[in-house]
């Protein structure tokens, strides 16, 4: 009975040390042309495009290839929200105070909506069809009928507001940094339902979700992620993460949460149980790489930096 019990545990060792070994890597390097900070990425998985933030442009990518398609001019963009049956995407153009909407298929924009200052994060929710653009410098967050582009109205989030997440269901959660809440709002009636402390996570900046099961993953700069109870807003655990967190993603398939950091890591997380996280392993990345987004077909994480003055998008990967 002893052996059997320790070999057992030998097995399992050996399995945890292949699971947590680093195998994750940058495995590509995408130079792209031009100057200028970025921001957001964005992956529409059915039609292989990488949507890239750069400067006064969102660049469009072949996913797999790396291959430029085509650009989209903005005076200067934050997010990408892509709204794939409906053929429409939309774009925070925050230096412009608008929101552009854009054609999917030919790139070209549609319209140009009105916004308060700085729309940053944008998001679509497909229980509304509406678009949820999050204004950093004025506290609001403007609603948008996607298929029609009017503005639906403007809520008040009473705080600076940063990632957001949409649950499919009818529900919008979004960070307040300034004040170390995250907000749950109606998106049908574009109310706030809910404020919830993330404390011991200060200043959450990031969030991903597990929708099935309810779980939040908010990434904060206090060196954290917390996981949180999408229904009650309890605090179920925190987990160290690296230093300037800016994007959390949740891979469903593999259970592993990504958390890309300033300081040129990520920081990979994965799910045990639902109420259950532990680290596995914290990749090299580059310094400044700390916006991200996430292929679910091959499970390949991106992310924009510069490298000796060069814009480029580095594909993470195993």
């Amino acid at each position: 009975m002893k052996k059997f019990s320790a070999l057992t545990i030998l097995l399992a060792f050996i399995v945890t040390s292949a699971f947590a070994a680093d195998n994750y890597r940058i495995t590509k390097k995408i130079p792209v042309a031009g100057q200028g900070g970025w921001d957001y990425l964005a992956v529409d998985d059915a039609a292989r495009r990488l949507y890239v933030s750069h400067g006064t442009k969102v660049e469009i990518l072949n996913l797999d290839s790396g291959e430029l398609l085509g650009s989209i001019p903005t005076v200067g963009v934050h997010g990408i929200a892509l709204a794939p049956e409906l053929g429409r995407g939309f774009l925070s153009d925050g230096k412009a105070s608008k929101v552009l909407a854009f054609d999917l298929k030919s790139m070209k924009v549609l319209q140009e909506i009105p916004s308060p200052e700085d729309p940053d994060a944008i998001l679509y929710d497909p229980a509304s069809a509406q678009v949820f653009a999050f204004n950093g410098k004025s506290n609001s967050a403007t609603v948008i009928d996607a298929a029609s582009g009017k503005v639906a109205g403007t809520i008040d989030l009473g705080g600076g507001p940063e990632f957001a997440v949409a649950d499919g269901a009818g529900y919008v959660f979004d960070n307040l940094e300034d004040q170390s809440l995250v907000v749950k709002i109606n998106s049908r009636t574009l109310k706030i339902e809910q404020r919830w402390p993330t404390a011991p996570c200060a200043s959450p900046s990031s969030m991903a979700m597990d929708r099935p099961n309810r779980r939040l993953f908010v990434g904060c700069r206090s060196k954290v992620m917390a996981v949180i109870n999408a229904d009650t807003g309890a605090v179920i655990q925190t987990v160290p993460i690296g230093d300037h967190v800016d994007a959390t993603v949740f891979d469903r398939e593999t259970g592993n949460i990504y958390n890309s950091n300033g300081e040129g890591t990520i920081t990979v997380i994965h799910q045990e149980s639902f109420d259950k996280y532990s680290v596995v392993e914290t990749v090299k990345t580059l310094p400044r790489a700390k916006t991200m987004t996430l292929d679910p077909k091959t499970h390949q994480l991106f992310l924009s930096t510069a490298e000796a003055g060069k814009f480029e998008v580095l594909v993470v990967g195993k």
